[in-house]
């Protein structure tokens, strides 16, 4: 009997079952996200690890951190780590000064051309330290002279306040007759407008007659201000700012926007950062207060820290002072007793305040090796006015062409 062949059949296809269509994007979600967030955490680790080792972000670890944070929208972050930080960290009270902080800075006995536009030398600085310590406040000639030797520039040294006695501020006093002011711009400050004729780093030219450099304010975000240089406006003005005001013929003043300065053909910059802290002559009211938008919202007025403010005196000569340990009261009080009747807080923590004079012959190119913190304790060094990435807008002062003339006098500053 013949048995029937079996009838091949092939075998059936692979049965997908279809997701739920929710399931589905549920899914294809997940792996998104996923994707988006290994990205997002990679860019992040690259930005972080280049600013780490980016010098233009600042001197220390902790602040070019900060500054990544604040560039990649973690501000609030910053300041709340920054705020903890100092409030763990106080300024120490009591105590003294090192032994040396005030040697060898006694008063200058100088020769000065008659005839030859001046400002009177400074008179010395009270201290607000009831018993000063010998050298405290009084002034010693500095930096490049004119090419007849008459100085243009004077520092002194004073504690901050009666409580923290162990720490030492710097003022530098700058006589505008003899000096040219000019701004910088720096790589990302004020970050627009560019490219600037005045950038950093200074020129070879430029350094044959520089005398002093020193920085600016805040970042633009946090200095509820304006930026104007070179016949244009980067940056709206606000009315009522605190101002350094650049003109034409190269003086500097420090200003209450729109009541003291307004805009004319003869302003050639303007920066602004946050509200004046001395006017008439006195430290203005509400220091202390916790406005954050008056006195700057990364850390506000009342933290004892490294700080530094410009000022302008009745005979319209330029006041820095820059330090430890001061609260934006503390840098009012040191700049009235310097002689201020309106100054304004310009940068502050320790990377960013750095006031620096330079030596050398005259008319010849100078580099940051000739040139000497106003304090030892700024760690930013003076080369960072020399190098073409360095970050944040800076003031020059650079000697003006003297009239010729003979006939001396002298003068004894203190």
């Amino acid at each position: 009997m013949d048995l029937a062949r079996p009838v091949y059949r092939p075998p059936s296809p692979p049965q997908h079952h279809r997701l739920p269509a929710h399931v589905y994007w549920r899914r294809r979600a997940i792996v998104l996200l996923a994707a988006f967030t290994l990205f997002f955490v990679g860019y992040l680790g690259v930005t972080l690890a280049y600013a780490l080792h980016n010098p233009s972000y600042g001197v220390s670890l902790q602040a070019r951190a900060a500054e990544w944070g604040r560039q990649h929208g973690m501000g609030g972050i910053v300041t709340w780590v920054e705020t903890e930080w100092y409030k763990l960290h106080p300024a120490k009270k009591g105590g003294a000064p090192p032994p040396l902080a005030f040697v060898g800075h006694g008063p200058t006995r100088v020769v000065i051309p008659k005839g030859l536009e001046h400002l009177p030398a400074p008179a010395t600085i009270v201290s607000p330290v009831a018993h000063p310590l010998p050298g405290e406040g009084v002034w010693h000639v500095v930096g490049r002279r004119t090419a007849k030797g008459v100085p243009t520039v004077y520092e002194a040294f004073v504690r901050p306040d009666p409580v923290h006695t162990s720490y030492v501020v710097g003022v530098a006093w700058m006589d505008p007759t003899l000096l040219r002011a000019q701004l910088y711009s720096g790589s990302t400050i004020p970050g627009q407008g560019g490219p600037f004729r005045f950038t950093a780093p200074v020129s070879a030219k430029a350094s044959e007659t520089l005398v002093a450099a020193f920085n600016a304010g805040f970042r633009m975000q946090d200095a509820n201000g304006g930026y104007y240089t070179q016949g244009r406006t980067i940056i709206p003005l606000r009315v009522g700012a605190a101002s350094v005001v650049i003109f034409k013929d190269g003086t500097m003043t420090v200003a209450k926007w729109g009541r003291d300065v307004t805009m004319d053909n003869q302003v050639a910059s303007v920066r602004q950062n946050l509200d004046l802290i001395v006017d008439n002559g006195h430290a203005v009211a509400g220091l202390a207060a916790q406005n954050t938008i008056k006195w700057g919202k990364t850390l506000g007025g009342t933290f004892n820290v490294w700080r530094s403010g410009l000022g302008v005196t009745r005979t319209g000569a330029l006041v820095y002072v820059g330090g430890p340990a001061m609260s934006i009261s503390d840098l009012a009080n040191v700049l009235v007793r310097a002689g201020a009747v309106r100054a304004m807080e310009l940068d502050i923590n320790t990377d960013w305040v750095q006031y620096s004079t330079f030596s050398g012959p005259l008319n010849a190119p100078i580099n940051g090796g000739n040139g000497t913190s106003l304090l030892a304790g700024m760690i930013g060094p003076p080369s960072r006015y020399f190098v073409a990435w360095w970050s944040r807008d800076f003031f020059t002062m650079s000697l003006r062409t003297p009239p010729a003339t003979t006939t001396t006098t002298t003068t004894t500053p203190g």
